[in-house]
C-alpha cells in the first residue's frame, strides 16, 4: 500500500514538474525581454556607455581622464546613412594650410538637407564664430561621434534621440568658411578618423561593415573646438569591390599599381574578386 502511494506521489511530482517547465520557460522569456528593454533604454540614455563614462553638452571633443582609449576596437558601420546626397568633396582629411583638417568638406548649397549618419543622441548644438559655425555633435552606439559644421540652421536639440537619415539641419556657410559646404567629422573618443576610411562618398556606400580602430602613438585627443589642429595621422585607403570591378580598374581609380594592390592584399593577378570584398589600396 505504501509502495503504491509512493508511486502515486512520484507520478504527481513528475506531472507537476512537467507542467511547471513551460511556465519557467515563459518566465525566462519575459525576464529576457525585460532585460533587453532595460538595456535598450540605457543605450538610448547613454550611447556607447561602455566607452564614454560621462555625458556633457559642453565640449566638442574633450573627455578628460574619464576615458580610456582601447588598443583596438571594432566599429560597426552597418546602418549608416550619408549625411547628404551630394558627393563632391571640396577638401579632404589631412594637412591643410600647415594645419590638420580633421574632417572632410562636402559641397552643399545653403538650405540643403543634412541628416544623421547613424542612430544616436544629440550631444551638442552650438555656434562657434571662428570655427564650426552652427554645428551639431551626435554620439552613436557604435562608439563614433559625428560632427556637422557650418550649418545655416540646426533642427534638433541637445539630448534629443535621432535615427539614421533623420533631418538634423540645413547646409550653410557659417563660422570659418569660405563657401557653402558641410564639414563632416568622425571621431572615436575624441580622436579624429578620416571618414574616407569608412565611407565611400562618391558611391554613397560604406567601405566595409566594420572599421577596426587601432591605437597609435600619435593618437590623442584635441581640447579645442576648432576642426583644424596640428595632429597628423597616416592614411590607409580601401576599396569595396563592386560589379564590373577588376584589379586594373581599381588600380587606376585609386592611383596605385596592380602589383601594389596584390602585395597589400596578399592576392595574385589571377585572383577572382568578389562583390563586397574590401581591398586595401595604400
Amino acid at each position: 500500500m505504501a509502495a503504491a502511494a509512493m508511486i502515486s506521489m512520484n507520478s504527481f511530482s513528475q506531472d507537476l514538474i512537467a507542467r511547471q517547465a513551460p511556465i519557467d520557460k515563459k518566465l525566462k522569456t519575459v525576464d529576457s525581454l525585460m532585460l533587453l528593454k532595460q538595456i535598450r533604454a540605457e543605450q538610448s540614455e547613454f550611447p556607447a556607455l561602455d566607452l564614454y563614462a560621462s555625458w556633457s553638452n559642453e565640449f566638442v571633443h574633450r573627455y578628460g581622464k574619464d576615458v580610456t582609449i582601447p588598443n583596438s576596437y571594432d566599429i560597426d558601420l552597418t546602418g549608416f546613412c550619408m549625411p547628404t546626397t551630394n558627393t563632391r568633396i571640396t577638401s579632404k582629411f589631412g594637412p591643410r594650410w600647415r594645419r590638420m583638417h580633421n574632417g572632410i568638406d562636402i559641397k552643399v548649397q545653403i538650405g540643403d538637407t543634412i541628416v544623421a549618419a547613424f542612430d544616436g543622441k544629440v550631444r551638442i548644438v552650438k555656434f562657434e564664430r571662428k570655427g564650426y559655425g552652427q554645428y551639431i555633435v551626435i554620439r552613436h552606439d557604435n562608439g563614433l561621434e559625428t560632427v556637422y559644421g557650418h550649418l545655416s540652421k540646426q533642427l534638433v536639440k541637445e539630448d534629443q534621440l535621432v535615427r539614421a537619415g533623420e533631418v538634423i539641419g540645413l547646409g550653410g556657410n557659417t563660422g570659418r568658411s569660405t563657401g557653402s559646404h558641410l564639414h563632416f567629422e568622425t571621431r572615436f573618443l575624441g580622436i579624429a578618423i578620416n571618414p574616407a576610411l569608412m565611407f565611400d562618398f562618391p558611391n554613397q556606400d560604406i567601405v566595409a561593415d566594420t572599421y577596426t580602430f587601432k591605437k597609435t602613438r600619435g593618437a590623442q585627443q584635441n581640447i579645442a573646438g576648432s576642426h583644424d589642429s596640428e595632429i597628423v595621422e597616416g592614411e590607409i585607403r580601401y576599396h569595396k569591390v563592386k560589379s564590373g570591378d577588376t584589379l586594373s580598374r581599381i588600380a587606376k581609380l585609386r592611383g596605385v599599381s596592380v602589383s601594389t594592390l596584390c602585395k597589400l592584399n596578399g592576392i595574385k593577378t589571377t585572383t577572382t574578386l568578389r562583390i563586397g570584398q574590401v581591398l586595401r589600396c595604400s
